[in-house]
């Protein structure tokens, strides 16, 4: 097995897998990247048997197809060292030993048999559909955020899936805070749902490029993500999901307008001032006029801001946890958003005034009780 690559290359799609490689791997062999070499395309997988991610680049090969497991750490680095430059790479079919040519020198390494590589899911009995990338960058970095590190609720430590024909809906959840967002046009002939994990998504995110499409396949155990050169297999979340739609208030008689930017910056001011426990702020509503204000008796901190707003509805006092509002409004590109309110015991909806065509989100955001 022989062939001969630019390094940038190489490296720019070793990258692209590297994610999937853990750090404390349940084997040994999983801290190797799988090389298959076949004609001219090598195909470099890397998996930490919850996510694999395999990329498919072409390659000047020199003679026959094989397969190594060769160690990505020394790889890595051996790469990162090197200008750009053409590399040849050459593996002994007895012994396995991994020698790289470039112009400045040799450098051998052991490599393993990629027989004992464990096996990729492949997509079979599998529904389909597919979607612009940007749409599912959106999807995944507006809800990520919100999923839940509870191992004791494993449905919420991921993204919900939700595909409805022609729509596709992304939730999360914590049980603190809750976010929707719904693409409305998109080529589907199924229904189904799944939950991806929130590690598998953030590497997805990460290796995502703009304006192109992406292939989503899935079947009852995985989910699996392709475009361009790259392939995704992502082992789904095993559980029922809560129904989301129940915990969403729908009488919220108390309308609040605010200017997205103004609101972030306050209550990030305001939050330096605030429990570090409870991160607790106060809303105050009436007149057209916002105050936030919190107080931290523990160090007898305390700060107000007064912002000017739009309000429909009674006066109204209610505390948020203000960490949680500032991660919702730093995912918002809207310059105005509104807050839906009933009363101080129930959840507030967060919604932007301006929403592209065919997407929506909402935010869901239980308060803080006063005192608490």
């Amino acid at each position: 097995m022989k062939f001969t690559v630019s390094s940038v290359a190489l490296l720019r799609e070793l990258q692209k897998a590297a994610g999937a490689i853990a750090s404390n791997a349940s084997m040994p062999i999983l801290e190797d990247f799988l090389f298959e070499l076949e004609g001219n395309e090598l195909r470099i997988t890397a998996s930490d048997l919850e996510t694999t991610i395999r990329a498919v680049l072409s390659v000047q090969a020199a003679d026959q197809a094989g397969t190594v497991a060769i160690p990505a750490k020394i790889l890595l680095d051996t790469l990162k060292a090197l200008p750009e430059q053409p590399i040849t790479i050459s593996v002994h079919p007895e012994h396995l030993g991994v020698e790289i040519t470039s112009s400045f020198g040799k450098y051998r390494l052991a490599g393993e048999d990629g027989a004992d590589y464990p096996q990729v899911p492949e997509p079979t009995e599998v529904d389909e559909v597919v979607m612009p990338s940007d749409v599912l960058l959106r999807g995944i970095s507006r809800t990520l955020f919100a999923t839940s590190n509870d191992e004791l609720r494993p449905a919420m430590n991921g993204v919900f899936f939700e595909i409805d024909f022609n729509s596709i809906t992304f939730v999360a959840t914590d049980a603190h805070k809750l976010v929707k967002y719904t693409f409305e046009q998109m080529e589907s002939q199924v229904s189904a749902s799944f939950i991806v994990p929130k590690k598998s998504l953030s590497l997805l995110k990460n290796d995502l490029p703009a304006d192109t499409e992406v292939r989503i396949q899935f079947n009852r155990t995985n989910a699996f993500f392709s475009f361009d050169n790259t392939y995704f297999s992502v082992r789904l979340i095993d559980a029922r999901y809560p129904d989301y739609q129940a915990v969403i208030p729908i009488d919220n008689p108390n309308k609040l307008t605010v200017n997205r930017q103004d609101l972030l910056s306050s209550l990030k001011r305001i939050a330096i001032y605030a429990n570090k426990t409870t991160n607790q702020v106060m809303f105050s509503i009436a007149n057209d006029s916002l105050t936030i204000s919190t107080q931290d008796l523990d160090f007898s901190n305390e700060a107000t801001e007064q912002l000017p707003c739009t309000y429909e509805g009674e006066p109204l006092e209610i505390g948020f946890n203000a960490k949680f509002l500032i991660e919702m409004l730093s995912v918002l590109d809207s310059e105005e958003v509104r807050m839906e309110l009933s009363n101080p015991t129930r959840a507030g909806i967060l919604v932007p005034i301006a929403q592209p065509e065919n997407e929506s989100i909402l935010m869901l955001v239980m308060p803080v009780m006063l005192g608490v």
